[in-house]
């Protein structure tokens, strides 16, 4: 499994709890990705990029078609200005067709400081980092600079071209609190083939291609990113081993994206910061294929404020997705987050608006955190890609559920789905089911037991699937043709209201799984009566007044397991 260096904890977390020995948590993620933070600000030195000594600085002015340079370690000839020793340079002015070339062999950081500069190109890129220790892009404070690159760049037969109008094959850093516009007309705007972090200043990046690349890596821990691309809005794309990570961990970035927001070769992981992602024009556009946010290994998010609006698969990862902390709301043509192995939900917010199928991987574990998924198949589905059509408990798929609160919207498919088993020990689950006769509120293939929590779903009623007849807290499962917009109650027989249920579409029956029900004992199901109280979805936490509710239907908790509580053809 490939992992970046400064991700390597989260990573190694990712495959501890992949392999069953540890469980991930909101508060073990945030921690690690404050010290991979850390980490990455010590290695690359962006604690000291905004501190020099402003006397040794070389001046670089530009005029038209022209550059002088005052001090030492710079030279220019017509408009291009070669930089061939680490040091400060202070670019000022405006240069119509030339370029800002670093070729600095020593060791040590060349800082390049944009204080109200502007710099074209009509044959080339105009800041390009041929070689160097690493190299500082500041952005004074209160200036407007911009970089503009030729749609067709010239170059001699056989020699090696930058592919982006502000391109370095060193460690690249921006930051600064002034503003910069770079304008890749030819491929990427901003590209790195080493490592690439953005600490601040106000960013606006428009590509023909990638917006931001760093080759290694793309550290983003502040300021604003504003990218339009016509390919990936940020990206990471080394698949060496210990590379190709992507770490939003600060500032505000918004991505419109003809082809995927957010994509790494190994993680993504979001800590801190807001992001907005479009990609091939969200639900309402036509980018097949054009995902959210996608991390080849893993998908993290740990923190921050994330909103995803994508054609295809809002989160998406071969490897795992863990949301442990912050928020994520998510839109898309595709499904909300799918994981070829794995998904975690043990905290924060994640909220599925749009989605053809809402949480998707071979393992899903919900352990904490408010869960909310609107979908057009199955709401979850836990499911082996390499077994798509197996019939019977397809094995090692699971959904376990442990806590959080859940509430799951499925138009004709399943609303809680697993082609394996699935497990429940606490939580709260709240299924606003089918209305496709053949779909249920909850459909599981092999063995489905609960030992705790609370498990209320309403569906067609064509087909029903619930709990195992051998699972330790029972259910009951209650048969009725209502419209939508009822108020539904199941009734113990001395008529203590165990739930009530408001429907938000038609239904034909309600399963109910609660700590209070008792294995034998005869349920009603009444409408009408009153409710208050907190809700989720229709569910009532407080339990309504059935006084003046009307009994339509009966049954005994736990009476059958699987689809035995169903019937066929539907009534």
């Amino acid at each position: 499994m490939r992992r970046g260096t400064t991700t390597a904890a989260v990573a190694a977390a990712i495959v501890t709890s992949v392999l069953g020995t540890a469980p991930a948590a909101a508060d073990t993620t945030e921690q690690v990705v404050q010290e991979v933070l850390a980490a990455n600000v010590a290695a690359h030195g962006t604690d000291h990029a905004l501190d020099w000594d402003t006397a040794s600085e070389t001046a670089i002015d530009l005029a038209g078609g022209t550059a002088a340079v005052t001090g030492a370690g710079a030279s220019a000839q017509g408009g291009t200005v070669t930089i061939s020793a680490p040091g400060t340079y202070r670019v000022r002015g405006a240069l119509t067709d030339g370029a800002l070339v670093v070729a600095s062999a020593g060791e040590g950081t060349v800082r390049i400081v944009l204080d109200g500069a502007s710099v074209t190109s009509t044959t080339s890129a105009p800041l390009q980092v041929s070689e160097a220790g690493d190299v500082v892009v500041v952005l004074q404070d209160g200036t407007t600079n911009a970089l503009t690159d030729a749609a067709t760049y010239t170059y001699p037969e056989g020699e090696d071209e930058p592919n982006a109008a502000l391109f370095s094959t060193a460690d690249l850093t921006i930051t600064g609190g002034g503003s910069l516009t770079v304008r890749g007309n030819a491929n990427d705007a901003i590209a790195s083939k080493d490592g690439l972090v953005v600490a601040g200043g106000d960013l606006t990046v428009v590509a023909a291609d990638d917006g931001v690349r760093g080759k290694d890596y793309l550290v983003v821990t502040g300021g604003t990113l504003d990218v339009a691309a016509g390919g990936d809005g940020l990206k990471s794309d080394d698949d060496a081993p210990e590379k190709g990570f992507v770490h939003l961990a600060g500032g505000a970035v918004r991505i419109v994206s003809g082809d995927d927001g957010v994509t790494a070769a190994s993680d993504v992981v979001v800590s801190g910061g807001h992001l907005d992602v479009t990609s091939g024009g969200g639900v309402a556009g036509a980018g097949d294929g054009a995902k959210g946010v996608v991390g080849d290994v893993a998908v993290v998010i740990g923190g921050g404020t994330s909103s995803v609006d994508a054609y295809d698969d809002a989160l998406h990862s071969d490897g795992t997705i863990t949301v442990a902390s912050g928020s994520a709301t998510l839109a898309t043509l595709g499904d909300g987050a799918d994981a070829a192995e794995r998904l975690v939900v043990s905290g924060g917010a994640l909220s599925v608006t749009r989605s053809h199928e809402g949480l998707e991987a071979k393992v899903v574990e919900i352990s904490g955190g408010l869960v909310g998924v609107t979908a057009t198949d199955d709401a979850v589905n836990a499911s082996d890609p390499a077994s798509p059509d197996a019939v019977g408990a397809v094995p090692g798929v699971t959904v376990t559920i442990s806590g959080g609160r859940i509430l799951l919207d499925s138009a004709t498919g399943d609303g809680l789905d697993s082609n394996g088993t699935a497990a429940m020990s606490g939580g709260l689950v709240v299924v606003n089911g089918p209305t496709e006769f053949i779909n249920s509120a909850v459909d599981v293939n092999g063995d489905f037991q609960i030992t705790g929590g609370t498990v209320a779903g309403v569906s067609s009623g064509g087909l029903v699937g619930t709990p195992a007849a051998s699972s330790p807290q029972t259910w009951v499962s209650l048969s009725s043709e209502q419209p939508a917009g009822v108020l539904l109650h199941v009734l113990a027989a001395d008529g203590t209201v165990v739930t009530s249920f408001r429907t938000s579409k038609p239904t034909g029956n309600v399963v109910v799984s609660h700590p209070s029900l008792v294995v034998g004992a005869q349920y009603r199901l009444a409408v009408g009566g009153t409710a208050g109280g907190p809700t989720l979805g229709g569910y009532h936490e407080t339990p309504g007044d059935a006084t003046t509710a009307s009994v339509v239907a009966t049954a005994t908790a736990g009476r059958a397991g699987g689809w035995g509580g169903g019937t066929w053809p539907p009534r």
